[in-house]
């Protein structure tokens, strides 16, 4: 039955030509996971097939993969996405991304302790960031063909493993190779954000996604003050060894509460048609463009910020010690608290497209009165900075999400993908941009260049209104209201705000509308 079972899904028989169907029963578990993971057919071999012959690797396998009974998929009563889960994406998303984020307030500290210099020292950030984009542009868009549940697990595990090695290292070109190893995998969040969009209904996808949003957002602040805190009255490492901890602690809490969802391609798709496809929804989808680039300028001024802020807070005439400097990550807490309302009352209410140029505009003001309102002499310029453009970018950036998960519902990882390889290659152009324009410059200089990409921003919102089908202009009118508030996704409808693009995808046949049916309940 088995056998007959995996051929007709197109899935490979067990790997063991030697197990028993007593044996078969007992990892019953495991091989669901298996086939819903697999996408070869059986002359294929299947992924990962060597190292799990082995049998120890096979019985690590299945406990990582099995699922308890009240997580497990069931298409008649499937698992509710309630506040309870969406909380529990949120603190799993807080504590993940936070691993980017806890060298950023102690980067003297480290210089000092592998006695290179503060430029050198900039380099973990950097490279955190680029592998980071590596693992957004390689691992995430397998989020359209695994469940969920199972990848999830998986990373979040060797993210942990390999987080044990810069605890104990004290070779710094090892530091940075571990670092950049795990930023690779810790993109966990944005597997959780595609499902959160996929799960949520329309009317109030943005408020679930800015939990989620909110928790990414709180990462960053955390992050910053433990280390500080910690760093202060101990070591640097404690903040690392904490980490340890908060990520197993994480895996724990995702095993037993994760429900198992299917696959959004049952069928299977090739891993590299796959990776083409990111590059043909870029091709024909104006309003991911017009998103990406967005983001990429958003995201540019907001590491350039907090990298350099460190600089500017340890040098005269203030010398902060880091315990300090890591207080000032509390100032984005305010926009972490006001985002679910206002994207309940602003974002869910009107097209993303104004919340996008509301965002903009935050982040132009506070950036203005940042770099230029007498920084070398009062903190009060960087302090308004920090609450505009923390409430600006994270209100934007909610936008944005809601309008690119509205392109193709079967593709929201891959859509996810590209959206987030452009906000993370400009992280990584800003912190690169910023440490160099400061160290040549001051605060003045890599502040005017954040004025610089704030403006690129609005010209790019500028070029192509909320209903224009092409790639740029303003045809379909000037309307702000959102045309499908209140209502059920129907497979039609503009891109602000609908569950399709208004350049809408191929028509789906019968199969397809009631998978996407499933997956919108």
């Amino acid at each position: 039955m088995a056998d007959e079972k995996d051929s007709d899904a197109g899935i490979a028989p067990p790997l063991s030509p030697s197990s028993t169907p007593h044996e078969h029963d007992q990892d019953k578990d495991a091989e669901d996971v298996r086939e819903a993971t697999s996408t070869r057919s059986p002359d294929d071999k299947r992924p990962f097939a060597q190292i799990r012959e082995n049998q120890f690797a096979k019985k690590c396998w299945a406990v990582v993969t099995w699922t308890p009974k009240r997580c497990r998929w069931d298409p008649d009563d499937p698992p509710k996405f309630n506040l309870a889960l969406n909380l529990l994406f949120g603190f799993a998303g807080t504590f993940t991304v936070a691993n980017l984020y806890y060298s950023h307030p102690i980067l003297n500290i480290l210089a000092d302790e592998f006695n290179v210099s503060d430029e050198r020292a900039s380099l973990v950030p950097t490279v955190m960031q680029a592998g980071y984009a590596a693992g957004l542009l390689f691992l995430c868009p397998l989020g359209d063909i695994f469940r969920r549940r199972a990848f999830v697990l998986i990373l979040v595990l060797f993210t942990a493993t390999i987080w044990l090695g810069l605890c104990l290292t004290k070779s710094y070109p090892v530091f940075l190779a571990l670092s950049c190893i795990a930023a690779i995998t810790t993109v966990t969040p944005q597997l959780m954000l595609p499902l959160v969009g996929e799960l949520a209904p329309a009317h109030r996808r943005a408020t679930a996604l800015s939990i989620v949003v909110s928790g990414l957002l709180l990462g960053m602040l955390i992050a910053r003050l433990l280390s500080g805190i910690l760093t202060q009255y101990t070591t640097w490492r404690s903040i690392y060894w904490f980490s340890l901890g908060v990520q197993y602690l994480i895996f724990a809490l995702l095993f037993l509460f994760m429900p198992d969802y299917p696959s959004a391609n049952p069928d299977g798709i090739h891993y590299f048609r796959i990776l083409s496809s990111i590059l043909m929804l870029l091709l024909r989808s104006p309003v991911l463009v017009q998103a990406c680039l967005i983001g990429f300028f958003t995201s540019s001024i907001f590491t350039s910020y907090w990298t350099t802020l460190t600089f500017l807070l340890a040098s005269p005439p203030y010398s902060y010690p880091p315990v300090i400097i890591a207080l000032f990550a509390l100032l984005g807490i305010s926009a972490m608290l006001l985002a679910p309302l206002y994207s309940r009352h602003i974002t869910d209410r009107f097209i993303p497209h104004l919340t996008i140029l509301l965002g903009l505009l935050y982040v132009l003001i506070g950036t203005i009165i940042g770099t230029y309102a007498r920084p070398h002499s009062t903190v009060a310029g960087p302090i308004i900075q920090a609450l505009l453009m923390d409430l600006g970018l994270q209100t934007a950036q909610i936008a944005n999400r809601a309008n690119i998960y509205a392109i193709d519902p079967r593709a929201r990882n891959r859509l996810n993908t590209a959206y987030m390889v452009a906000a993370f290659s400009g992280q990584l152009t800003g912190t690169a941009a910023g440490n160099r324009l400061y160290a040549a410059g001051g605060w003045v200089r890599s502040g005017s260049a954040s004025v610089g990409f704030v403006c690129a921003a609005l010209v790019v919102w500028a070029a192509r209104g909320p209903w224009e089908k092409g790639w740029v202009g303003w045809g379909g009118g000037w309307s702000v209201r959102r045309r499908d508030v209140g209502e059920r996704t129907s497979g039609q409808g503009g891109s602000q705000g609908g569950d399709v693009e208004s350049s809408p995808p191929p028509a789906m046949d019968k199969e397809e509308e009631k998978e996407e049916k499933n997956a919108q309940s």
